[in-house]
């Protein structure tokens, strides 16, 4: 008989271009591919519908999301206020079938009493309180601390909702060990991604690479380190890469010869990226989830340097090269940009990444606990 699954996302899906709705995406294909019949519920803002995704699901249903005052009046977290709608109930309802909420932020009707009966699995892509709290160490606007540090509370006192749960599956070791001492359901589920297999070559590279969502906080702050503390001193050919890079970022770069940017490349022109460079440099400046960044690096590049921060919660420390400071960070560079990516890294590589991080072996994980 066909196992059928609710799946609730905090976005519609597809394209898959940012970290959240890029585990949905491919956590769809993938469990589409191992013959679930899948109902997904999106909230829909920001975003066009796709028909790409009705080959994935059996059926789909889109809910508006409440983004205005009214939805911050409220104890509840902004982002499970604003993703209440009662159509979803009803539509839950109608399916008798086990629900994935995609998120802290889809959990508005996890503890619904009529809801009491169907299976309840929650997907966490972040400690979500930690991570806003970041936020709030991170940002200068004096609107946005406020607005980040009472969401912060609000989703620390939300966070007991969970207990609700049959199963927590958390996106990193660390998320893992954190939700497990907290509700003893949670086990580890990598990162769904677009990399069936490594694509990633042996030989030489032409350049060192960043990339990421330049649009985002962190990898400005990590493309700004970058460039004061590591690239002022060596002159290398570097390149960033990334989506919505900001004004002061383009005016930066713009009369530093050996730097250059690449806006909002396509997704073929940014696997040639990665590709193509001796070196992908990708340090982290907050531990959160997972970094999606790191895996297309390991799948798809060459020798992969990057910070303690980037791999923690992760096994994925052997794959790369670390380096904490700026100087460890210039002379692993200096060391590695002669260095040829040889038969052994990929094989290194493939064991561990196309056997633990497979979305099909994954996929397979999430249908045992249905």
């Amino acid at each position: 008989m066909t196992k059928k699954l609710h799946i609730i996302s905090f976005n519609i899906p597809s394209p898959p271009n940012y970290g959240g709705v890029i585990d949905v995406y491919y956590k769809l294909e993938s469990l589409h591919r191992a013959g679930i019949e899948i109902y997904l519920h999106c909230f829909e803002y920001n975003r066009p519908r796709d028909p790409e995704l009705e080959k994935l699901c059996h059926k789909i249903f889109y809910y508006p999301r409440q983004t205005d005052f009214k939805a911050q009046l409220s104890v509840l977290p902004f982002i499970v206020k604003g993703r209440n709608h009662p159509e979803l109930l009803q539509n839950l309802l109608s399916v008798t079938a086990p629900i994935l909420f995609e998120g802290l932020h889809a959990c508005y009707f996890l503890v619904h009493p009529l809801l009491g009966a169907y299976k309840k699995i929650v997907r966490t892509h972040n400690i979500e309180h930690q991570y806003y709290f970041n936020l709030y160490n991170s940002e200068t606007t004096f609107y946005k601390r406020c607005y980040y540090a009472i969401e912060s509370l609000r989703l620390k006192l939300f966070e007991s909702k969970l207990k609700h749960a049959q199963h927590i599956l958390a996106i990193s070791e660390t998320d893992t060990t954190y939700f497990q001492d907290q509700f003893e359901t949670a086990t580890f589920i990598p990162p769904f991604h677009p990399f069936r297999e490594l694509s990633c070559e042996k030989g030489y590279g032409d350049y060192v690479l960043f990339h990421g969502d330049l649009s985002v906080t962190e990898n400005q702050k990590a493309v700004k380190y970058l460039i004061r503390k590591i690239f002022s001193e060596i002159t290398l050919s570097f390149i960033i890469a990334g989506k919505n890079p900001p004004e002061w970022l383009v005016k930066m770069v713009k009369d530093i010869p050996h730097i250059s940017l690449v806006e909002n490349p396509s997704r073929q022109k940014m696997d040639q990226l990665i590709h193509d460079a001796q070196i992908c440099l990708i340090p982290a400046f907050q531990s959160s989830g997972m970094k999606l960044k790191l895996l297309a690096s390991l799948f798809g590049g060459k020798h992969c340097v990057t910070n303690s921060i980037m791999v923690q919660g992760t096994d994925l420390k052997n794959l790369c090269h670390i380096a904490d400071t700026p100087q460890e960070m210039i002379q692993t560079i200096q060391k590695l940009i002669e260095l040829k990516f040889d038969k052994e890294d990929i094989h290194r590589r493939k064991l561990k990444l196309e056997t633990f991080y497979s979305n099909d072996v994954n996929a397979q994980k999430i249908i045992e606990h249905l």
